[in-house]
């Protein structure tokens, strides 16, 4: 092989690694939002999340909604129970399929809320970050899973 092509190949696999190495450091960033602290034998998780809002309720209730849409969606990758929690809802592009209901389900006020709760949660279990413009908090909440799963069951978005 020549110089030129031995330095073009390097110039790829250098580009290649760097590329992946970014997309781990992404990746392990976004799973630091939520974390799975417990898994109850009824079902219910107790996750550890992250929101971000105007203040610091609107943090709050971003909080509770993003564990709720990864437990519909995401699933909960290595929870206290050392297993994958898979998502609820396993058709590809559901949220997408089923817009108007996941709006009206994840708006303000929505039905998200009759599924989690701060009722276990430390007093030291809430950490605030207050930015210029925007609040941050990360709380523990327990979301109940079983209910949820049986709610969507009814309204038609599983199928199973």
């Amino acid at each position: 092989m020549n110089c030129k092509l031995r330095y073009f190949l390097f110039a790829i696999v250098a580009l290649i690694s760097m590329t992946s190495l970014h997309a781990q450091d992404f990746s392990s960033y976004h799973k630091g939002n939520i974390e799975c602290l417990e898994a109850e034998l009824d079902g219910s998780l107790t996750l550890r999340v992250t929101g971000a809002g105007k203040n610091r309720s609107d943090a709050e209730e971003q909080a509770k909604k993003n564990a709720v849409y990864e437990i519909i969606f995401k699933g909960i990758v290595g929870s206290a129970s050392g297993k994958i929690t898979k998502p609820l809802v396993t058709e590809v592009n559901a949220r997408e399929r089923y817009e108007e209901y996941f709006d009206q389900f994840f708006a303000d006020g929505g039905e998200y809320k009759n599924f989690v709760s701060k009722a276990d949660a430390k007093r030291s279990s809430k950490e605030k970050t207050k930015k210029k413009y925007e609040n941050t908090c990360r709380l523990t909440v327990r979301v109940l899973r079983s209910e949820l799963k049986a709610h969507l069951k009814k309204d038609g978005i599983i199928k199973k």
